[in-house]
């Protein structure tokens, strides 16, 4: 597990590359900062697993967890690109919020 700040955790992506690291931990912090503009963060938690993985192409599963102000919101997305499955279940933890 990664934290970033205090309440945001990374969980399932120690193996991947710092590289693919930094890209991660940029586009996670900048939908924390929209989050923490439309309600109070708690905690934001992302977790990402292999599904499939072959020589040229891996399916990642990545979950999105964000307790604000007593509730929770949750999505899941599976895709073979690790950093639009990321950015599409941070949209829709974003749209959720928002209504």
């Amino acid at each position: 597990m990664i934290e970033l700040g205090g309440n945001i955790e990374l969980v399932g992506f120690k193996d991947f590359d710092s590289a693919s690291l930094i890209v991660v931990k940029k586009i996670v912090g900048n939908y924390a900062r929209r989050f923490s503009e439309l309600s109070q963060v708690d905690k934001l938690t992302l977790s990402c697993k292999k599904v499939h993985e072959r020589e040229s192409s891996s399916l990642f599963e990545v979950q999105a967890k964000l307790s604000s102000n007593g509730s929770v919101v949750n999505a899941d997305v599976t895709d073979r690109n690790l950093f639009f499955a990321i950015d599409a279940a941070l949209k829709k933890i974003e749209q959720s919020i928002s209504k």
